[in-house]
């Protein structure tokens, strides 16, 4: 057995350790940290961050955003969130896990009373895993059915559509002249009696594009509720077992196997978004589309309005993936002197120019369908699934050579999901990692696998024919405010209990000492305005908060209180782990409270030669805590 050795430490005293040839399977000889392992090169990690960040919602919902806010106009309120809410919070998420090669439970040691607040990120993360994969499971099933010509939603085919199915309004009444007099009856009458309308006295109702019908009735089977889950669909079952074996081959080996993949996921949308660019620049009715986007039709008025400031900053906020522990996790894997600040200022423009540049693809398609239909633009706009699968569809579906346009788009969005999802693991497995560090060494790949096994388990009831209300229901529960509880606390605690400046002069210690002016923007960034916004968001999100529900159809009561059981069991752990802290730690009840607010003695950079002066006296990331120390999440204990 292939055997070498490397420096450990122990109770603060230096041991050599052997580790055999299994434990390094996740790292190599160029790895700065051994025990942990690094990324290959540092596009590795930039891609994955970017994939990572760049989703679905730079797709689906910043466009329409943009759109419904004023086009042009909502770029202002969007960029200055990005500078005053994003960037900070990405900047101070990549440092803190890049400090302590630590991910989001474990980076709590600087504050151990908030370490309920990693718990609770990695467990929405788990929740949003489970959704997350079913959407590419649907984008799969699209992708499959793209290689058919005609595509099956081109048209309104038996035996899955109906009457209702229609490009073209349906004339539902009519006036008919019997000679005598002239009477109103419906299209069923008329025709069982065959006589026909008199002019002009059509009364017309909204057909059902071929694409939500298809969608509906083929892709979904949807039943009439949440209360009417029906059977496993088969086929998209199989979608989401493929999805969770793409997703376990590519993250089996933790980062040195999706630091590769990313590659392609990352950079292929970016092919296809070019390629859509260009052919809907050159569909006639393209420039409309663009002008509603952020053309001419742009409303300046609109910034007066405090809907449109908030719709702003929660795009921002989501779009960056911030408070979700995937970029505490990543950034764990980079080695200590990597310059997080200009990764941050990388990624973050990227993402927001990636959702700008997204909306042209869209609205160039969007507006030769609206007109080759003869309708207007915000006709034909849509967001979310109704954009993806129904509306996108239907466009791509009218230009000449749909196949393939159609493959392109949904091949784009599976790769476009991939990349979310392979960080979104990774947050998982770097948990498990941390807390269990022999066991990952020993049997990463068999817990990786196991953990998708479980997932995709759990993800079964998303393929049921009442599937969607479920993916519904927890994206909005657990996808929601519960988020922005946990960005709250994390900055106050880092920022307000930790130490601003504490925490400034360990990001120096990475990227090196900068003038007071440099942090100056940081400072009143985390100090005052980042959490001041996000408090705001948070209270407005509450105020506004209303019950799911999907296409018009309400939810029970029983799945209203189900949603909001998983998020109470996700931030519950914030106060449960608090209070386990306080009553494990020795003194009064204000000793014990100031103690559990210090940072805990592991605290600090993970590797020796890094520690310098300030963490000299620090014992290595081996040693067993003390009672207020992690005691729950390690289970390694130690009696004082």
């Amino acid at each position: 057995m292939d055997k070498f050795k490397f420096p450990s430490f122990f109770k603060g005293k230096r041991k050599e350790r052997e580790v055999t040839l299994p434990e390094r399977l996740h790292s190599d000889e160029n790895d700065e940290n051994q025990d942990r392992g690094n990324w290959s090169k540092k596009s590795d990690y930039l891609l994955s961050m970017i994939g990572y960040a760049v989703g679905l919602g730079n797709f689906w919902r910043f466009p329409y955003l943009a759109y419904s806010n004023g086009g042009g106009a909502f770029l202002i309120p969007y960029a200055i969130m990005l500078a005053l809410a994003g960037l900070p919070l990405f900047f101070l998420e990549c440092s803190l896990g890049q400090f302590t090669s630590q991910g989001p439970i474990l980076v709590w040691r600087s504050v151990p009373l908030f370490q309920g607040v990693g718990i609770t990120m990695v467990l929405i993360s788990i929740f949003v895993t489970i959704y997350y994969n079913v959407i590419i499971a649907y984008s799969l099933f699209y992708l499959f059915a793209s290689f058919q010509n005609p595509l099956p939603w081109a048209t309104c085919s038996p035996p899955w559509s109906d009457k209702n199915c229609s490009r073209s309004p349906i004339v539902t009444h009519c006036d008919v002249d019997l000679g005598t007099e002239v009477i109103h009856v419906n299209m069923s009458w008329m025709d069982a009696n065959n006589f026909t309308c008199s002019n002009g006295t059509e009364v017309y109702q909204p057909g059902q594009l071929p694409s939500e019908q298809y969608w509906n009735k083929v892709a979904l089977q949807r039943s009439s509720g949440i209360d009417e889950t029906g059977n496993i669909i088969w086929y998209l079952a199989l979608c989401l077992l493929l999805a969770w074996i793409i997703v376990g081959a590519s993250v089996i080996k933790g980062i040195k196997t999706s630091g590769k993949v990313v590659y392609f996921t990352a950079i292929f949308p970016y092919v296809v978004l070019i390629i859509l660019l260009i052919r809907g620049a050159t569909l006639e009715g393209a420039s409309k589309g663009i002008s509603y986007y952020i053309g001419s039709e742009s409303d300046f008025s609109k910034l007066m309005e405090a809907e449109v400031w908030k719709d702003a900053a929660t795009q921002i906020f989501y779009s960056l993936s911030v408070a979700w522990g995937g970029l505490v996790a990543l950034s764990s894997y980079n080695k200590f002197q990597n310059n997080c600040f200009s990764d941050a200022i990388v990624v973050c423009l990227t993402n927001c120019l990636t959702s700008v540049f997204a909306g042209f693809a869209i609205f160039s398609i969007l507006g030769h369908m609206a007109h080759i239909s003869g309708q207007e633009v915000s006709h034909v706009v849509k967001s979310g699934f109704d954009l993806v699968f129904i509306a996108y569809p239907e466009a791509l579906a009218r230009i000449p050579g749909a196949p393939f346009w159609s493959i392109l788009f949904f091949f784009m969005l599976v790769t476009l999901g991939l990349d979310s999802q392979f960080a979104s693991i990774e947050t998982i497995t770097t948990t498990i990692q941390d807390l269990f560090p022999k066991l990952m060494k020993k049997m990463r790949a068999p817990v990786t696998l196991g953990c998708c096994l479980v997932l995709f388990l759990l993800g079964l009831v998303c393929v049921t024919k009442s599937g969607i209300y479920w993916v519904r229901v927890i994206d909005h529960f657990c996808a929601g405010w519960g988020i922005l509880l946990a960005a709250i606390l994390e900055i106050i605690g880092i920022i307000w209990i930790y130490g601003g400046n504490r925490f400034i002069q360990d990001i120096e210690m990475m990227i090196g000492t900068k003038n007071w002016i440099f942090w100056l923007w940081w400072r009143v960034c985390w100090f005052a305005i980042t959490p001041v916004l996000l408090i705001a968001i948070l209270i407005w999100s509450l105020v506004t908060f209303n019950n799911p529900e999907y296409a018009g159809i309400p939810y029970p009561t029983w799945a209203i209180v189900l949603g909001w059981c998983m998020i109470i069991f996700c931030i519950i752990w914030i106060p449960i782990m608090a209070v386990t802290q306080i009553t494990l730690a020795n003194g009064t009840i204000c000793q014990r409270i100031v103690s559990c607010i210090r940072p805990a003695s592991t605290w600090g950079p993970y590797l020796e030669q890094h520690r310098g002066e300030r963490y000299k006296d620090m014992v290595g990331p081996d040693r067993i805590p003390t009672d207020h120390e992690i005691p729950t999440i390690t289970a390694i204990t130690h009696s004082k």
